[in-house]
């Protein structure tokens, strides 16, 4: 394969795959609080404790993608404008 193919078909084949991911889950776990829905704290013995409640996925621990995101977005716009 050229090189100038293989530049062309990786960014496309990327894109393919996160498009499939984005319909298949389109929620994924918080990046601030690793799903928890709440921050770890330690303690002053060193032991973690439950913190405060996340306000980046509103203590749910889950968050839309932001292809799935922008494809809501999309589609609300759509629908305004049909209507």
């Amino acid at each position: 394969m050229t090189p100038i193919a293989l530049a062309v078909v990786c960014p496309l084949a990327i894109t393919l795959c996160y498009v499939a991911l984005c319909a298949g889950s389109p929620f994924g776990t918080c990046r601030k609080c690793n799903g928890f829905g709440f921050a770890t704290t330690t303690d002053r013995k060193g032991r973690p404790k439950r913190g405060k409640h996340c306000r980046r996925c509103k203590g749910r621990g889950k968050r839309v993608r932001a292809g799935r995101w922008l494809y809501n977005r999309a589609s609300r716009i759509y629908r305004q404008g049909t209507r």
